[in-house]
């Protein structure tokens, strides 16, 4: 095996269920910061263009990043339960149908083997195999891509996006609040381009995609909404003064 080939089977092909588990975490929690670091970054920058009161930045900013963490955490939550839910049903079903139609579902698993290009005699022996060691384990992993024992978690998607979305917010919000009123927009521009960065470069890491164009979407999505906040804040800021 030349070694390209063995680092790739390595690092960019990993099989085993635990580490695609944290891949599905760890993607949800970088796309909590990035929405974190966008959404707060628009509201903070829509009203710093309108006020320069440093409280009414901040109290917009925390309602901004408390609302946007519970939505988050919540929407995360039901949209995780809504899947464990159903893979539950399905694995119920299957423990029906193996206990009820053991042969028929055994052929069933040895016809899928050899669907994927074993012979039939080789597919009969490993469904066999597999049966007699984890029958609910070959069928749902086989028929349905499930594995029992590594089902999606609600809560931990939940906890996750909520702390994720927390910090992302916390870099527009700290920016606009630690200088003064005449740099306040560019340097929360700035600190948000570099989070947006690193979001952008970490979530096509994860992903073993490109990195370039990765970044060019976040900073550009990020930038277009603080442009379009700010806009929005000056005119209403002068519109009521």
């Amino acid at each position: 095996m030349t070694e390209p080939t063995r680092l790739l089977d390595e690092h960019d092909e990993p099989h085993d269920e635990s580490v695609g588990a944290r891949l599905n975490w760890l993607r949800a929690a970088v796309l909590g910061a990035n929405d974190g670091i966008v959404s707060t970054a628009g509201i903070v920058i829509g009203v710093a263009a309108a006020t320069t009161e440093r409280s009414t930045i901040l109290t917009a900013g925390l309602a901004g990043l408390a609302a946007g963490a519970m939505s988050m955490a919540v929407g995360e939550y039901v949209s995780v339960s809504t899947q464990r839910d159903t893979e539950e049903s399905l694995l119920a079903k299957e423990r029906r149908e193996l206990r009820d139609e053991p042969e028929a579902e055994l052929e069933e698993l040895a016809q899928m083997y050899a669907d994927k290009g074993l012979s039939q005699e080789l597919a009969q022996e490993v469904a066999v195999q597999l049966t007699a060691h984890d029958a609910l384990g070959a069928h749902a992993e086989t028929e349905l891509g499930i594995d029992p024992n590594a089902l999606t978690k609600p809560m931990q998607a939940a906890y996750a996006s909520f702390v994720s979305f927390t910090v992302g917010a916390l870099v527009p919000l700290l920016a606009v609040l630690v200088v003064g009123v005449g740099a306040r927009v560019p340097v929360t521009v700035a600190a948000v381009v570099v989070a947006l960065l690193g979001t952008g470069w970490l979530s096509a890491r994860l992903g073993s995609s490109s990195v370039g164009p990765a970044v060019r979407r976040n900073i550009i999505g990020g930038v277009l909404a603080m442009a379009v906040t700010y806009a929005i804040g000056s005119l209403v800021g002068t519109q009521v003064s």
